[in-house]
């Protein structure tokens, strides 16, 4: 049976990632306000503890706190929470004491070119020509917005793209996690992750922020990092995190624009011209695909599906084949041939005939 070609199977988990995106973007420009109170580590904290606290209810009221199964699962996860939770935000809000929200905003499409390198080297997640050339315009534009902002910006440049290689890792490792709904992934992160960086940072700084700044550290949480990441590991598990990578590079455009509306810091002629080559690079990776002959081994597992696929075979009475759901299903042996990206059912490999 062959995939069907419905855009619409396409289309809603990059819906899904674009907002996902909308929600990330607004991080930046909240953090340079709550940076005037919180030291890095303290805000880190509090930002990944209200991402926990956003999916609680979702998590408590599907009762699905349960660790991956198997360890692959397990050490994914813990990769997960110290790259992308614990050292990632950690870096990134350094780097923001030292530059304008809105170049912090666009160096975090730095995020992209090291997706996609990590996962043509070891993830499976091949790019073409176009993909290629996507993330080399990405890759560029970061190293001339961080040479528009001089020493400073030098050394923010490279907080900001450490901290976009740790969430490159956890982009990956979260695509590949099995058998754990989003929201659980996203609750332990968070709790794991925000209580140690809380913890830390009160251990090495006096905690003298207002309530309002903690009450917006944690609601920033629950939108900017909790939401966000859900809808981010659903469109990733759908798309491959590549191409969903690509769709969320769309984030530091949102920054860009409230950091000039809440901000009110200017736009430079390098930031627009940066913001043009990276919505550039977003439209020739999500151009590159690639279709063969390939093979899906038995495996079982829990994720959000559709049944007009070509993949999802088993059958549900009085369920429309377009209606996303998630559940335990197991997958039979199947060979086919379509186009397709990397996504949950596509990490061959490339080297040989699969």
């Amino acid at each position: 049976m062959r995939p069907a070609k419905d855009s619409s199977v396409i289309l809603g988990p990059l819906a899904i990632a674009l907002l996902s995106a909308a929600l990330f973007g607004a991080a930046t420009p909240a953090s340079k306000w709550l940076l005037g109170a919180l030291t890095p580590l303290q805000l880190a904290g509090l930002l990944y503890l209200g991402a926990a606290l956003g999916v609680a209810p979702a998590v408590l009221r599907a009762r699905s706190l349960a660790l991956p199964r198997e360890s692959r699962g397990r050490w994914l996860l813990f990769g997960v929470v110290a790259l992308g939770g614990g050292l990632a935000p950690v870096l990134l809000l350094l780097g923001l004491r030292l530059a304008s929200a809105a170049s912090v905003a666009l160096w975090l499409n730095l995020e992209l070119a090291a997706t996609a390198l990590l996962g043509a080297l070891w993830f499976h997640d091949r790019l073409g020509a176009a993909g290629w050339l996507g993330a080399g315009i990405a890759l560029g534009a970061g190293v001339v917005l961080s040479s528009g902002e001089g020493a400073a910006g030098l050394a923010a440049g490279a907080l900001v793209a450490a901290a976009c290689l740790c969430w490159a890792f956890d982009n990956h490792f979260s695509a590949l996690i099995d058998g754990v709904p989003a929201a659980t992934t996203t609750f332990w992160k968070g709790t794991a992750a925000g209580l140690t960086n809380l913890a830390l940072g009160v251990l090495l700084a006096p905690f003298e922020a207002p309530a309002l700044h903690v009450a917006v550290a944690l609601a920033a949480g629950a939108l900017c990092y909790g939401a966000s990441i859900v809808l981010y590991v659903n469109a990733a598990q759908a798309l491959g995190a590549t191409r969903a990578q690509v769709a969320f590079a769309s984030a530091p455009l949102f920054g860009v624009g409230l950091a000039a509306l809440w901000l009110g810091e200017p736009l430079t002629v390098t930031q627009l011209a940066a913001a043009a080559a990276l919505a550039l690079s977003v439209a020739l990776v999500l151009r590159d695909r690639h279709g063969h002959l390939h093979s899906h081994d038995a495996i079982a597992h829990v994720h959000w599906h559709r049944h007009d696929d070509g993949h999802h075979l088993h059958a549900h009475p009085d369920l429309p084949a377009a209606e996303a759901h998630a559940h335990w299903h197991v997958h039979e042996p199947l060979a086919h041939a379509h186009a397709h990206w990397p996504d949950l059912h596509h990490r061959h490999p490339h080297g040989e005939k699969t």
